[in-house]
């Protein structure tokens, strides 16, 4: 029996020979759809019940928050598009263990949170909040759509000595080129579902630009960026990362895994070390986990974490996305956080 996404791709594909304009508005519509909620992983359900619950009002919607820690120093985490906030919960143990208080929310029509319509504002607004009652922000950690957002905030009203991007883009342009690939749209649908994308947000296509791509407008210069992205990424390839990570020059770090994938990758032992080498050293923390060769360092495990399970190779490299002849394999993954 076909899925329902390859029956809403036909009906579009099939939308699309009659009124591009018709295929279009479907394709809109499949874009923003949040449906069906991802539930807590087992393994992460302990850490999301040592959290204080808390809430806030975003854009008329009731969001849930969650708070860890109680250090002098805060990390914020954003989860991606059709995720939620306990798919960080091996790197808030991680934070907490390390002493960070870290904050985290379930954005409208994910989690645990009302509503059933979203889009980065939510992100943004919720961000500011929660920066106004709880900043300044150590670091803001975002994945997926949600890295997309903390460069998106940490540009413009949240500001953060760092960001870290995991499995993200530089901009929306990627998630909408990617889902358009995905689902085989031709031109003209394609040039509908981006016109409806600029009528939600109420901008034009330069203000787009300025307002939210981070390679084109990077981030201050004060801000530090680590990029992490899985060779393998199906989901989101990390062609866009590499343009964010070269757009950051000597300030942003790029840690390459493979073997992982667009969700694995945030328990990975390799990610988890670099984050928290970021955030409690800098980017010379960072370089610190194992120089292979000059600007070049591997995410090394501080301390074994498991004995079983998959190996990740990952590479860490400063400046140049490709650099020749700097390569390192980092140690195991943790468990997967999601499928």
């Amino acid at each position: 029996m076909p899925s329902v996404l390859e029956l809403l791709t036909r009906s579009i594909h099939s939308a699309a020979r009659v009124s591009p304009a018709l295929a279009g508005d479907l394709a809109y519509h499949l874009f923003f759809t949040t449906s069906p909620r991802m539930p807590v992983r087992e393994t992460d359900a302990a850490t999301l019940d040592d959290a204080r619950l808390g809430s806030l009002r975003v854009r008329g919607i009731d969001v849930s928050t969650y708070e860890w820690g109680r250090g002098p120093r805060t990390v914020l985490l954003l989860h991606g598009w059709r995720g939620r906030a306990s798919q960080f919960a091996p790197l808030v143990r991680e934070l907490v263990a390390e002493g960070f208080r870290v904050l985290a929310f379930d954005a409208p029509a994910h989690g645990t949170s009302g509503g059933g319509r979203t889009d980065v504002r939510d992100w943004v607004d919720a961000a500011e909040q929660l920066h106004a009652a709880r900043g300044p922000f150590a670091a803001i950690v975002g994945h997926s759509f949600g890295a997309f957002a903390a460069l998106t905030i940490a540009r413009s009203t949240v500001p953060a000595d760092a960001v870290v991007a995991i499995a993200g883009a530089a901009g929306p342009d990627a998630f909408v080129a990617e889902f358009a690939k995905e689902l085989g749209l031709d031109p003209a649908t394609i040039a509908r579902l981006s016109e409806r994308f600029r009528r939600r947000l109420d901008l034009d296509q330069a203000t787009i630009s300025v307002r939210y791509d981070a390679a084109r407008h990077p981030l201050p210069a004060r801000t530090a960026l680590m990029v992490i992205h899985d060779r393998d990424d199906r989901r989101m390839p990390d062609s866009d990362s590499l343009r964010l990570h070269a757009a950051h020059g000597e300030r942003s770090r790029l840690l390459r895994t493979e073997g992982l994938g667009h969700t694995r990758v945030l328990s990975a032992d390799a990610t988890l070390d670099a984050v928290v080498a970021l955030v409690t050293g800098g980017l010379e923390a960072v370089d610190a986990l194992g120089s292979t060769a000059p600007g070049a360092t591997q995410a090394r495990r501080r301390a074994p974490r498991r004995t079983t399970g998959r190996t990740a190779a990952a590479t860490t490299t400063a400046g140049a996305p490709e650099p020749s002849g700097r390569s390192a394999t980092a140690g195991q993954q943790r468990p997967p956080v999601d499928a």
